[in-house]
């Protein structure tokens, strides 16, 4: 880990340099030592390293979802914020699909992510402080909310952002019912365990592009084949409060959206202070911070009120 850090171009994980995909052993522990308490049970704890992600029921109130709502819906209709980059609109119309930045744009959402109930699980996983690497709210409305093709999160991170090791976790809290018909997300359970090395060169800004619909660090075809035939594929329904955490090395997409349903969520990603990011691994320049946060101040050390 200290080698890693100290010398960011030795690449464990090298992808868009070669000509053509390959699939690498993944060489990070799911589940890191240093924590042997916290909220997840130890069995919970065992399906979270096998199957790369677990779900969490009710953990956020119906009172909370709905102050949560209510923020999305002002964040969506505030003018101000249209003009901000840090709000992406869908490429097929004028309706928001991100807002990202979101703990730092709206106090509700800053308390979230120094809710105990997400934080002391990131500890328990990760085995150290936490801090966030991006946190963002996705609108996906009904009749039209666009889909998001199969990625690695890690590999956009490691690649755009220089995060070395496999040491996030994302949490993506339900604030509408997800069903399979609405774009529920997917997971390849187990394909934690496997990094698919993309090809293609990362363009300058690539960032501003792949926000709407990303092609360069995508899997192949053929590997998602192989992972797919390996793992399968799991659709991560359930109800607003619910709460997924899943790996950064996770293979996951969603769907887009053609019924009355929206699916609406907020996704947190946080990252070991013992990772921080170094020099991006295949790109010219790191990507904003509200992309990839250089701001590595740990989360969590104050309470939210109940």
């Amino acid at each position: 880990m200290t080698l890693q850090m100290d010398l960011p171009t030795a690449d464990d994980y090298p992808t868009r340099k070669a000509p053509e995909p390959s699939l690498l052993y993944r060489r990070d522990p799911v589940a890191w030592p240093g924590r042997d308490k916290g909220p997840f049970e130890p069995d919970e704890l065992n399906g979270y390293e096998q199957r790369g992600y677990t779900q969490v029921r009710s953990l956020v109130t119906p009172e909370e979802v709905e102050t949560y709502m209510a923020e999305l819906r002002r964040l969506s209709e505030d003018p101000k914020l249209r003009a901000d980059e840090r709000v992406v609109v869908e490429p097929t119309s004028d309706e928001v699909r991100s807002v990202f930045e979101v703990h730092k744009i709206s106090e509700v959402f800053s308390d979230l992510v120094n809710d105990p109930r997400l934080v002391d699980r990131a500890r328990q996983i990760l085995g150290t402080d936490v801090y966030v690497h991006q946190s963002r709210v996705n609108y996906k409305p009904g009749f039209g909310g666009g889909s998001f093709y199969w990625h690695s999160d890690f590999e956009t991170w490691h690649a755009e952002d220089g995060m070395p090791r496999m040491r996030a976790v994302s949490f993506s809290v339900a604030l509408t019912d997800n069903y399979t018909h609405n774009g529920a997300l997917m997971i390849m359970p187990g394909s934690h365990k496997t990094f698919v090395s993309c090809v293609g060169e990362t363009p300058d800004n690539h960032y501003k592009a792949s926000l709407k619909s990303q092609h360069v660090g995508t899997p192949d075809q053929g590997s998602l084949s192989m992972l797919a035939e390996r793992h399968g594929i799991d659709v991560l329904t359930g109800s607003a409060g619910d709460v997924t955490v899943f790996d950064s090395n996770c293979m996951h997409g969603s769907g887009g959206n053609i019924t009355p349903f929206p699916r609406s969520n907020v996704f947190i990603v946080f990252n070991s202070v013992e990772n921080t990011c170094t020099k991006p691994f295949s790109a010219g320049a790191a990507r904003p911070e509200f992309l990839g946060a250089t701001d590595t101040t740990p989360v969590g050390r104050r309470r939210v009120s109940s």
